[in-house]
């Protein structure tokens, strides 16, 4: 089935300009503007019919001759026809296009019903395609120019028969203009929709990561600092009746490692004030700065930890600086968590060319965590973490034991300078 034209949505017809509102008005009502136009269409052939161009030597006359009842019969069926021209614009073309014929040939004096075939035409081209147009509005041409030529009172080369050329010409071509424009207009507002669409897209992708950054962030710092307090209160209750000094020591450890949780806690969450909120908080944001801190927490709760860096004075990206300090404080609770009480991990950081290469290795069993209920999600994180960076991340069993974690993390070249 072939589609002529998609009707305009109908607006408001109480709101914008009084020309805006007659506009929509009509486009709301079709059928009621062509009846109108086919008026329009019947007077002007009415009109035209009791003209006479050549009435007298100084130009045309009005009332000289008029119109037979056939010629008026054939004007008011080719007005008629106009009023169907949207949902039928090829027959309509056809018929008006018959009507003229007729006309041409039957009426030594032919009343003007062409111009029905001519707004037909201009219809067919600015509803249609343009191949559409083409061949219709050549052989719409060739036919009644043809006929004019032929049949008409008046020589085959007179400006009346070229007359009826030009008017189906520009008829074609003005069509084809307003086809054109519309569709111009379609595509501007179909890319300005979509721009919207990817405008909005974009704003819900970023919001999603923005989650998901804070959601990792949240993570390790409850899954690290749980762990820790969790490790010591097991110890404070074990030596709570023997030595008890002991015991105050690590529910001491438990007091600072919550009260550090606090902190982070209250620092992450301080990036989802909106303006206007209070001040967020001025403790400094996690990094390699604080690592010296991190491990500190870690060998207060009894795992053993030795470091090896090579970035003292390396200034890092604020978020490959994160990664790397997330990374080995979920590392470091893996181990603590997993690998037993007698096991010990080493840390190294490392600058090599432009990457940042973290290592954390153990002497624990090599048990793999896995996520999940009663698992977590902490090996997930880091490579989500890693890969949102465009790094890498490898988490295996160690050959005789153990486990490693390394994760490298790109640096980029404008930070080249700061080795």
């Amino acid at each position: 089935m072939t589609t002529y034209g998609t009707p305009a949505t109908p607006a408001d017809p109480t709101t914008g300009t009084p020309l805006a509102r007659t506009r929509d008005r009509l486009r709301a009502h079709p059928l009621a503007f062509d009846a109108g136009l086919a008026l329009v269409v019947l007077a002007a052939m009415v009109c035209g019919s009791f003209t006479d161009p050549h009435g007298s030597p100084d130009g045309p006359t009005f009332g000289d001759r008029v119109p037979t009842a056939a010629g008026l019969l054939l004007m008011l069926l080719a007005a008629a026809a106009l009023v169907f021209r949207r949902s039928r614009p090829i027959p309509v073309l056809a018929v008006t296009t018959l009507f003229s014929l007729v006309e041409l040939v039957r009426d030594e004096r032919p009343a003007p019903v062409t111009m029905g075939a001519v707004i037909a035409l201009f219809t067919v081209a600015s509803r249609t395609d343009r191949p559409t147009t083409w061949r219709l509005g050549l052989a719409t041409m060739g036919v009644l120019t043809f006929a004019a030529m032929v049949f008409g009172p008046t020589p085959w080369y007179a400006q009346e028969n070229l007359g009826v050329f030009a008017w189906t010409g520009m008829a074609a071509a003005a069509g084809d203009a307003v086809r054109s424009r519309r569709a111009f207009v379609a595509a501007i507002r179909e890319r300005a929709e979509r721009a919207e669409r990817s405008r909005e897209e974009e704003a819900r992708r970023r919001v999603a990561e923005e989650r998901l950054r804070i959601a990792r962030d949240l993570h390790d710092v409850v899954a690290h600092h749980i762990a820790l307090v969790n490790v010591q209160a097991g110890v404070a209750a074990h030596v709570m009746d023997k030595r008890p000094d002991q015991a105050k020591e690590a529910l001491a450890h438990v007091r600072a490692a919550s009260r550090s949780a606090l902190d982070e806690l209250r620092a992450t969450v301080g990036l989802l004030r909106q303006s206007g909120d209070p001040e967020a908080p001025t403790e400094p944001v996690s990094g390699l700065a604080v690592l010296d801190d991190l491990l500190a927490t870690f060998r207060n709760a009894g795992l053993p930890v030795q470091v090896a860096r090579t970035d003292a004075a390396v200034a890092l990206p604020a978020a490959v600086d994160l990664a790397a300090y997330r990374i080995i404080q979920e590392a470091l609770t893996n181990v603590r968590k997993h690998a037993g009480p007698e096991a010990r991990a080493e840390v190294s950081v490392l600058r090599v060319g432009r990457t940042v290469e973290v290592t954390v290795l153990d002497d624990g069993p090599a048990v793999v965590p896995a996520p999940g209920p009663g698992g977590g999600h902490g090996l997930v994180g880091m490579r989500e973490r890693v890969t949102a960076l465009g790094g890498t991340l490898t988490a295996a069993p160690r050959y005789g034991g153990g486990f490693r974690v390394q994760a490298i993390l790109p640096v980029p070249a404008d930070c080249e300078g700061d080795a």
